[in-house]
């Protein structure tokens, strides 16, 4: 999972950052609450980690700004210095999920992050058969189905249409997308993500008349978007 965290104490964003990748995360900092949404804007991430208070914003408008113009369901877990009720209970109020008091402790971070994953993206626990409408996902074999007839896929075709489904009306970034199919191989070329992407789009038949529409995001990326009927 990618999760962006915001403090402007280093030495504290390279600590979460540390545990949160032995954990298998990916993980990005920021110091400052201008960059870490501007960033947001152009990029996808699946939880936020802020800290209430740094120098330009508090965790109030930040989450505020997050909430109206981002996304209303990003799990959010913000961290405080201050352990007084009225603080814990103004960032709850505010809109965060979860809530940890410095000293950061290793392995209730750990806990607490994937708590919230497992509750904001129940469809990425799921049983190794995957069902999305006419589709059937083998995580283990790597093999996907429509209405019963196998479709012939490479592995990273199978990843990425795992991927678009899991996040069913999400738009996914070119660099989210990249890093989660990619993995850390920088040297992919950007035509390569979307040579897959028509690949996908063609072998599992994602048009609007099959129940789904697999469409670009102009200057961001891409969104599985399922059709009403």
């Amino acid at each position: 999972m990618r999760i962006a965290v915001l403090d402007n104490d280093r030495s504290q964003t390279d600590l979460v950052c540390q545990v949160l990748s032995s954990a298998g995360h990916s993980c990005h900092s920021y110091s400052t609450s201008r960059d870490m949404l501007a960033n947001l804007r152009r990029d996808s991430f699946d939880m936020l980690i802020i800290h209430w208070q740094v120098p330009d914003a508090s965790g109030e408008e930040v989450l505020r700004a997050v909430r109206e113009k981002l996304s209303p369901t990003l799990p959010v877990l913000f961290i405080t210095g201050r352990s007084s009720e009225d603080d814990i209970v103004a960032g709850l109020a505010a809109g965060a999920d979860d809530y940890m008091i410095k000293p950061i402790r290793r392995g209730e971070l750990v806990a607490r992050v994937q708590a919230l994953l497992r509750r904001a993206y129940p469809a990425q626990n799921e049983a190794e058969q995957i069902q999305f409408g006419p589709y059937i996902f083998q995580a283990r074999t790597g093999r996907v189905t429509m209405q019963g007839k196998p479709i012939e896929v490479t592995q990273k075709e199978f990843d990425l249409a795992l991927l678009f489904f899991r996040n069913l009306g999400r738009p996914l970034s070119r660099a989210y997308i990249l890093e989660a199919v990619w993995a850390r191989d920088i040297q992919v070329p950007s035509r390569t993500m979307d040579t897959h992407v028509s690949r996908v789009r063609s072998k599992l038949q994602l048009r609007p008349e099959h129940g789904f529409r697999l469409a670009p995001v102009y200057s961001y990326g891409y969104r599985l978007e399922q059709m009403q009927s």
